[in-house]
């Protein structure tokens, strides 16, 4: 029978963070690997595993999940292929190509096993001392500084209303511009947390009132970042 394993990567490359000891297992099992960055994947499996057969798995790429892919997806499932899926950094299927491969495997009624390892969004939301019992990831927020202004302001309307935290994300080399959104579009007293180079030797995850960032712009640039926000209350 074939069955689908998500499998865990470290959240910031070169740094080893404790992981579960059957990620070793789970990927002497696959014959098959789809990951969204294969060079960085190979790079991850010698840590792990080194004399890992890196040459005899079936790879591909699901930096985009094109209908190729998929049909390549789907044909390792009819051979009963026990097949691995692997993130650039984090949970596969998390803000995650791989979602759209679990969904697949779902539909044809595969066993979709997830492993456990570090997510940004989770370790922000857990430091951030926000509400974690009501929260709404939303992935990226608009480009364009107009539309992304007036989608900050509505989750800070809804934060307030719902009592609930606000978590999304950026291209790193756009941190910069979205916080200068944030500090010019939400109110003083809404609290921002802000988590950079999370498991990295650099990590921070600080909150402070948007008039407390204010007085001290960190510099975010090309650093991996999710921004949590909460208003009211």
């Amino acid at each position: 029978m074939a069955q689908v394993i998500l499998i865990p990567t470290v959240l910031y490359e070169g740094v080893t963070a404790p992981l579960p000891s059957y990620i070793v297992d789970a990927l002497l099992s696959c014959t098959h690997l789809f990951t969204e960055n294969e060079r960085t994947a190979r790079r991850y499996i010698k840590t792990l595993i080194k004399d890992f057969d890196i040459d005899s798995r079936v790879w591909c790429s699901i930096k985009e999940v094109t209908p190729q892919v998929a049909q390549q997806f789907l044909e390792a499932i009819k051979s009963n292929a026990t097949i691995g899926v692997l993130s650039e950094a984090g949970c596969p299927g998390v803000a995650d190509p791989g979602q759209q491969l679990a969904a697949l495997a779902q539909d044809k009624g595969v066993k979709v096993q997830p492993l456990v390892g570090p997510n940004a969004i989770l370790l922000a939301l857990m430091a951030s001392g926000m509400n974690g019992q009501h929260f709404r990831f939303v992935g990226y927020l608009p480009i364009d500084v107009a539309e992304r202004s007036r989608t900050i302001k509505s989750l800070e309307t809804e934060s307030s209303t719902k009592n609930c935290t606000q978590i999304f994300i950026e291209t790193p080399y756009r941190n910069n511009q979205l916080l200068e959104t944030l500090l010019k579009t939400c109110a003083p007293q809404t609290r921002l947390c802000i988590g950079v180079d999370i498991t990295a030797p650099t990590e921070s995850i600080v909150t402070k009132k948007v008039a407390d960032w204010k007085k001290n712009i960190p510099q975010l640039h090309k650093r991996p970042a999710v921004f949590l926000l909460q208003a009211g209350g």
